[in-house]
């Protein structure tokens, strides 16, 4: 500790404590700054609070040191915890002394960059730059020194930016530049601008936990190490991320590595995920979802929902889905007079920016009792303001249950509170493990991709147009990101082929060369260029459009459309579909639309053609909005499972109450999960019960819709199970020679075939092999909507199909015409990175291949044992498959009489002595 006496600071009657009596344990952190910078802060943070122990939070604490050292840093903490701050203070600290120690100031050009993956994020950078330069540069001008601070300029610039601004960056260089993702690549292919950014010392990546899953992120390590390249000097880079795990493959991402494919950069980690104290709770309406009225139940969770309002400040309510949203909003105005257009609001990506910014201005300056959103507050500015975050259904993961609680509390040393409302009872098991796992610091680990050749594509697209370079160069520079690492000889030369359009017939189809790829010949060759050495390979860009081409059409954020759809019979128009919710509907598949069943047949560019059917659903309305359960917390929902068996055995329902107790939640909560498995383990047994090392079947004979149905409790979930599903559907069908259904949820999926078809799904399971899981999905693939989407993506992200040309734009549905045209062509070429890529994405990204081949490989080798049960009803854990169709229960308005059906029926099977057991003192 340092006595904050011995630091230069104002005079003591200046100070909000007083300094004889105060020991902080960041003293050596302020000693680092400069006078002028450490009066700043303290003027602006100069609140001392006792169980911080200081001024500067935990990760500011962590942080800042490393930083003014020149260390790569990754800051992880939950939101509003002062990280960027962190990054900026010890940049501007140093800015600063540069300034004063030269006599001609700072040069013009660009010393950090700042890379969000938010306009917003950068719009909002106000509170993290222009504030404390304003008060640096206030107190300076104060001071009787005659040495006086230079400006240090910041700007923003993506791609909404004028180019008056633009041209303006030139002969006034911001010093700290604010910029995305997209727009940094496009900077350095900029012949003008790019030479500004040679003088680079930061780079400070913000929010990385949601670019390190996607492409965006990918894109960005590669535009880090042609940056890092082209820079005079070593840049420092440092991470700014939420709650995310695992930290070290993260930091990873973030310094890239210093020869191709070797050891990491160096890098500190800044671990302050838990610094801050959150107050996290379940609650469920009631303590029967199943026999409780539907009207009950929303009456109960709307009166809890409002009063969480009315004892909070500002409350921000999350949902699953933009309708949810809206319908949340619509309700609590409709049922409860507190709330009109002046302090309430809507936020999500389908709305206007006028609105958006509007919501988030009148967030942040406190004017708003209560924001209903799905996903589109999770990042973005602060909003000192909000004390309650309300998560209503499951977030489907520990992290982006953190990320969304995290808005609330702000301030330092206020504490996060957050309340999960389950209104389902699949959700509320769901919602009990995320809770108790959070409580235990456990984080979701996040998948980065890897290899991607549609990003390498556009790289290296760039690189050839920045100038004539040798391919060892590019190749170099490619493998030097982290998620290159492995980027092999054979996907390189995959790669080479596609851009020099080496394959015959690909010009013919408007697919030209990007690059001419070739060996620096002898003086008498075409391409000789003394500067490098003879033989050297070399690579250059082609055609004269090509920077044009270049810049107007790179980025990894795929356009999207609706499909309209219209009957076979009497072509007529229905209503629309959004694309991604064809990502999961095959040939039969029967769906809503505007109150009528419909059942899917085929598609033709941006139509949809279908017949009418009586049909009962198979896919529901909201599946396509809805995040996938994360890997890591299903497998805990399965260990929860055994050990819930295990304390079942050990004392009944009354033990398992006793231990359910010890999770975060409400008594209904409790009450509601003891008798859901109260109730199935009298049904059908323990075996019935998926667990770390059993995988649960049912079958059911329905005869009323003649339909046998497999109901698999895979709770791995939705990514792994679409993939698994798929791979099983496929085997079923070629066995059963009959279509095969299949809807898939989280916890399970369930494949259905007419009645008088009857599989083997145990022999077809325990004949798959792990080494020919993904050969066997990759066949299961061809030929449907998912391919051909991710195909026309992919096209369009290697610039095979180009959204822009001389002044013409594409639309989607149009690229998505040019992709059908293409996609049999280039599937019949040998190794054609974008159909490689397609493929890979879907296998590995989407559907999660490698988790399959473990399940497939466990099933293998006897560690996963299968227990198949033939029922005349569903088991209560398989009531959320069978009525998987069903509107999500916020916005439900339709009768839940499917539901009560079953329950009926598992209430009959068990008889009345059981009945007697179960409504006794064990259920209260």
């Amino acid at each position: 500790m340092t006595g904050i006496e011995d630091l230069e600071l104002p005079d003591s009657d200046d100070l909000p404590f007083d300094p004889a009596a105060v020991e902080i344990e960041d003293g050596d952190v302020f000693s680092l700054l400069e006078p002028a910078v450490r009066e700043w802060w303290l003027e602006e943070f100069g609140e001392f609070v006792p169980e911080n122990s200081g001024f500067f939070t935990p990760p500011q604490r962590g942080a800042i040191p490393k930083i003014h050292e020149g260390q790569n840093t990754l800051i992880c903490a939950p939101t509003g915890s002062g990280k960027t701050l962190a990054s900026f203070n010890s940049i501007i600290n140093n800015l600063y002394r540069r300034d004063r120690a030269n006599e001609d100031g700072l040069e013009n050009s660009v010393y950090c960059l700042y890379v969000s993956p938010l306009k917003s994020l950068a719009n909002d950078i106000h509170r993290n730059l222009e504030i404390p330069l304003e008060g640096i540069e206030s107190i300076v001008a104060n001071r009787d020194d005659d040495a006086q601070m230079g400006e240090i300029r910041h700007a923003i610039r993506h791609g909404d930016t004028p180019s008056s601004e633009r041209q303006k960056m030139l002969e006034e260089t911001p010093h700290i530049l604010n910029t995305t993702p997209e727009t940094l690549a496009i900077l350095l292919n900029s012949p003008k601008f790019r030479e500004k950014l040679r003088t680079v010392e930061y780079v400070i990546v913000d929010e990385i936990h949601s670019l390190a899953a996607g492409k965006r992120g990918t894109h960005l390590s590669v535009s880090l190490e042609r940056l890092e390249a082209m820079a005079d000097g070593e840049i420092t880079r440092i991470g700014c991320s939420a709650t995310i795990e695992p930290l070290s493959e993260i930091a990873e991402f973030l310094v890239g590595r210093t020869e191709p494919s070797g050891e990491p950069r160096e890098y500190e980690i800044v671990d302050a995920r838990f610094a801050r104290e959150f107050d996290l709770r379940l609650e469920c309406p009631t303590d029967d979802l199943v026999n409780t009225p539907r009207d009950v139940v929303q009456e109960h969770f709307y009166r809890m929902l409002h009063d969480h309002v009315q004892d909070h400040t500002n409350t921000i309510v999350f949902t699953n889905t933009r309708s949810g949203a809206e319908r949340v909003l619509h309700n609590l105005r409709d049922r409860f007079d507190a709330y009109d257009e002046t302090n309430s609001g809507c936020h999500h990506g389908s709305l206007s920016k006028d609105v958006r910014q509007d919501i988030e201005r009148r967030l942040k300056d406190g004017d708003l009792d209560v924001v209903t959103t799905s996903t589109s507050l999770e990042l973005g500015i602060d909003m000192p303001h909000v004390d309650l975050v309300v998560q209503v259904g499951s977030p489907k993961s520990v992290a982006a249950m953190l990320q969304r609680v995290g808005r609330a509390g702000h301030r330092v040393g206020q504490t996060v509170t957050g309340r999960v409302i389950a209104l389902d009872r699949d959700e509320l098991l769901e919602c009990a493990v995320m809770m108790k796992k959070a409580e235990e610091g456990f984080v979701d680990r996040v998948s980065i991709p890897e290899n991607a050749q549609d990003v390498a594509a556009q790289h290296v697209y760039g690189m050839a147009i920045a100038e004539i370079r040798p391919e060892s160069e590019v190749t170099s520079i490619l493998r030097r990101a982290h998620p290159y690492r492995d980027y092999g000889e054979a996907e390189w030369e995959s790669l080479a082929r596609y851009l020099t359009a080496e394959y015959a017939g690909l010009e013919e189809k408007n697919v030209y060369a990007k690059i001419w790829r070739d060996e620096n010949d002898p003086p008498d060759g075409e391409y000789h260029y003394e500067e490098f050495p003879v033989g050297e390979p070399l690579i250059g860009k082609r055609g004269r459009l090509a920077r044009v081409i270049y810049m107007t059409n790179i980025g990894t954020i795929p356009d999207s459309f609706s499909c309209d759809v219209y009957t076979r019979a009497g072509d007529e128009w229905v209503g629309q579909l959004d694309e991604e919710y064809l990502d999961t509907i095959e040939k039969g598949d029967v769906f809503v639309l505007g109150g009528d069943h419909f059942e899917y047949r085929y598609r033709r560019g941006s139509k949809v053609y279908v017949d009418h059917t009586s049909a009962r659903p198979t896919v529901p309305s909201w599946y396509s909005e809805r995040l996938p359960l994360s890997s890591d917390l299903a497998r805990e929902i399965l260990a929860f499972q055994g050990d819930l068996l295990t304390h079942y055995e050990d004392g009944g329902s009354p033990r398992v109450r006793a231990w359910l107790r010890e999770f975060p939640l409400d008594d209904d909560s409790v009450r509601a999960i003891s008798r859901l498995f109260e109730y199935q383990l009298q049904y059908a047994g323990p075996e019935s019960v998926s667990t770390p090392d059993r995988l649960a079947i049912e079958v059911q004979r329905d005869r009323e819709e003649y339909e046998r149905r497999y109901y698999v409790h895979s709770t791995y979930g939705r990514r792994v199970n679409d993939g698994l599903s798929r791979l099983l559907a496929y085997r079923c069908a070629q066995e059963a020679t009959a279509n095969v259904q299949v809807a898939v949820a989280d916890n399970g999926f369930v494949l259905s075939m007419p009645l008088n078809r009857k599989v083997d799904l145990e022999g077809i399971l325990a004949d798959l092999e792990a080494d020919e899981v993904r050969d066997q999905l990759r066949a299961a693939l061809s030929g449907t909507d998912l391919l051909q989407r991710y195909f026309r993506i992919n096209a369009t992200r290697s610039l095979m199909i180009l959204k822009r040309y001389k002044g013409y734009e594409k639309s989607a549905s149009e690229q998505q015409v040019s992709s059908e045209m293409l996609l049999g062509f280039a599937e019949d070429l040998e190794e054609f990175a974008v159909i490689e890529e397609t493929y890979r994405e879907i296998l590995e990204d989407k559907l999660n291949v490698a988790e399959i081949e473990e399940i497939v490989a466990a099933l293998e080798t006897g560690d996963l044992d299968l227990e198949r049960r033939l029922l005349d009803s569903p088991t209560p854990r398989a009531f959320g498959l069978a009525t998987l169709s069903a509107s999500d229960v916020v916005l439900a308005e339709d009768e839940s009489a499917a539901l009560q059906a079953l329950h009926d029926h598992v209430l009959e099977e068990i008889g009345e002595d059981s009945l007697r057991g179960l409504s006794s003192e064990s259920l209260e």
